[in-house]
């Protein structure tokens, strides 16, 4: 059960930290491409991939604790396998990320329940390039 479109029109309308776990330095990779269009409309991108320095001008981070003990995050976005997605919906209430979003295909209803217990707002089967479109944002 994803968040009411209002909701989910307002985490894209308003400048956030996005923590894009997955991110990849290759350009045409949708990971990448995402994190530049969250980028390009004034959201701090900060990439998570172990592997990486930094992607798109950002210091990459191997973790998301690891992140979160030099920034703020508000949105957690996991462009991994949908058996590896409750993982990263456990670190971003760890860390006290305000919510998760789960891309197109990463599916994890247990995670998402448990994200949702612990007040996170939890974005499940979702592009956010889709989501700008699809709302007029």
């Amino acid at each position: 059960m994803n968040p009411p479109d209002e909701t989910i029109r307002e985490l894209l309308s308003s400048p956030r930290t996005w923590a894009v776990v997955g991110c990849s330095p290759r350009a045409s990779r949708d990971s990448h491409r995402i994190a530049a269009l969250l980028q390009s409309r004034g959201n701090r991108i900060v990439p998570i991939n172990p592997a990486a320095l930094e992607i798109l001008g950002e210091r990459a981070y191997p973790t998301l604790a690891d992140a979160r003990e030099q920034v703020e995050i508000d949105v957690v976005d996991v462009f991994r396998r949908s058996e590896e997605a409750g993982v990263h919906v456990d670190e971003a209430v760890a860390i006290g990320a305000r919510t998760a979003w789960l891309q197109l295909d990463v599916i994890d209803e247990l995670a998402a329940a448990r994200g949702r217990a612990a007040g996170l707002t939890v974005v499940m089967d979702r592009c956010p390039a889709i989501e700008y479109r699809r709302l007029g944002i």
